[in-house]
């Protein structure tokens, strides 16, 4: 009797230790199940989160680290339209993109030559002579490549009111501000003064920029000025409400006899009310250009281009001389070897349309 008393006894206690063993070994399966979704979670949030824009722009960017863009002076709209397209590069692709002021077209064709930039803006005329290795250049500037044509730029001669001067066959003998050195304006100036029979011997030459000219012009310093810009220039429009400021002609017909040397002259009028001036007066216009680097890639180059023309509209409501240039215009009147990869941009917005 005793015995069998002993033997139910340990018999109860194997099955409760086996119970309890059991029930340990759930928990421990329990804890390791949660434990693994609580990690496969994690794992699908993380894989799910959402790319951000910036994320996006710098897959999709471009292979050069930098583009710096050439400009001319501060205030003048080369450096306030291509401070809008800067900030734009920098959206769209994540690059360190700015622009850097300088003298204007000789200077931007030289350091996009020396690979000092990337990108500049400069006068056709200059753009011309520096792909042909003339004038202010002594032999082919090689890695220009164009990407774009832009507006005119209006060769602005001012004069007082009361100088005598009404064409630039009146100048000779005047003090004149030709432009700063090595500008655009100086070689429109040089072009110009030559087509009328004259040369810098003919005159009293000064070399001002923009803002130099309209004060010197204001203290009688000199007695006209060659401004060459998009209009209108901040420098004349300051100048016109404190000064009796008047615009010399270059007449259509002589200014023909000159463009049949220098075929980026062209004739056009700056509009009545420009300046406060009661009538359209006729003058010589050049086209502007934008150019890169031919070191640049043929898939930089056109990502550059197709942002450029993309945003037209933002870089039109920076300055209002860029509203003339549309995707077709951009393409016409180049005068320097395209890129590649503009080329290949155009050519698809082409076919599309």
């Amino acid at each position: 009797m005793k015995l069998f008393k002993t033997t139910s006894i340990l018999a109860f206690v194997l099955v409760a230790l086996a119970a309890c063993g059991e029930k340990e070994d759930t928990n421990k399966t329990t804890s390791k199940t949660e434990t693994t979704t609580t990690e496969t979670k994690t794992v699908t949030q993380e894989t799910k989160a959402p790319e951000t824009s910036s994320d996006t722009a710098k897959s999709e960017g471009l292979e050069t680290k930098f583009v710096t863009i050439a400009t001319g002076g501060a205030s003048g709209p080369y450096n306030i339209i291509a401070t809008t397209l800067a900030d734009e590069y920098n959206k769209a692709y994540g690059v360190n993109s700015k622009t850097q002021t300088t003298g204007a077209s000789v200077e931007n064709a030289n350091l996009v030559g020396g690979g000092k930039v990337e990108m500049a803006f400069l006068m056709s005329d200059i753009l011309s002579d520096a792909v042909k290795g003339q004038n202010s250049f002594k032999q082919p500037v090689e890695t220009i490549r164009q990407m774009a044509v832009l507006y005119p730029n209006f060769v602005q001669v001012v004069t007082s009111k009361d100088s005598g001067i009404n064409t630039l066959a009146d100048i000779k003998g005047k003090r004149v501000s030709v432009g700063a050195p090595g500008s655009g304006t100086e070689a429109n100036a040089r072009n110009l003064i030559e087509g009328f029979g004259m040369t810098y011997n003919d005159i009293k030459v000064d070399y001002l920029g923009y803002a130099e000219s309209a004060d010197a012009l204001k203290t009688g310093k000199v007695d006209v000025a060659f401004l060459t810009s998009g209009l209108p220039n901040a420098s004349l429009l300051e100048l016109s409400r404190s000064f009796p400021m008047k615009l010399v002609s270059v007449p259509a017909e002589k200014l023909k006899e000159i463009a049949d040397k220098a075929p980026y002259f062209s004739s056009k009028e700056i509009p009545a009310g420009t300046y406060g001036n009661d009538e359209p007066v006729t003058t010589a216009v050049i086209r502007n250009a934008i150019i890169v680097s031919s070191k640049l890639s043929d898939d930089d180059v056109y990502k550059l281009t197709k942002t450029f023309i993309e945003k037209l509209p933002n870089l039109q409501n920076s300055h209002q001389a860029i509203k003339a240039v549309d995707s077709k215009s951009a393409q016409e009147g180049m005068v320097a070897p395209i890129h590649p990869g503009a080329k290949k941009y155009y050519d698809e917005l082409n076919a599309k349309q």
